[in-house]
């Protein structure tokens, strides 16, 4: 499987490589910390991602201009995409749904849930 993360905070990143590690350890991950970085990356890769996770607030482009353009590129807009952000906002987080995410994941300090989460999402695809 290749997962594809974008989020431009350190900490988090960690956060979400050390339980996705737990979870699936085999896992190829492709890292980018913006929107405009993870269309380059998928400009130049021959194997597609399994599945993209997108923090929502991210500099140069940010989560939903990323979502967006991925779901009207061809040879994108198939890749399940599921919003990875600290928003609880109901109606914000079903703007995305409504935009083409898959699904959207809340950050959460607490590592077991974080980690809970990630399965529930990964076991969809």
């Amino acid at each position: 499987m290749i997962i594809l993360y974008a989020d431009d905070d350190p900490e988090d990143q960690e956060f979400f490589v050390d339980a996705l590690r737990q979870i699936k350890p085999n896992v190829t991950l492709m890292l980018a910390s913006h929107g405009k970085e993870v269309l380059r990356m998928l400009e130049g890769v021959s194997a597609r991602p399994d599945v993209i996770f997108l923090d929502i607030n991210m500099p140069v482009m940010g989560g939903k201009d990323c979502l967006v353009k991925l779901k009207s590129t061809a040879n994108t807009k198939d890749i399940p995409v599921i919003m990875y952000t600290t928003t609880s906002n109901k109606i914000e987080l079903q703007k995305y749904l409504t935009l083409g995410a898959k699904d959207f994941i809340v950050k959460d300090h607490s590592f077991q849930r974080i980690k809970s989460e990630l399965e529930r999402a990964l076991s969809q695809m």
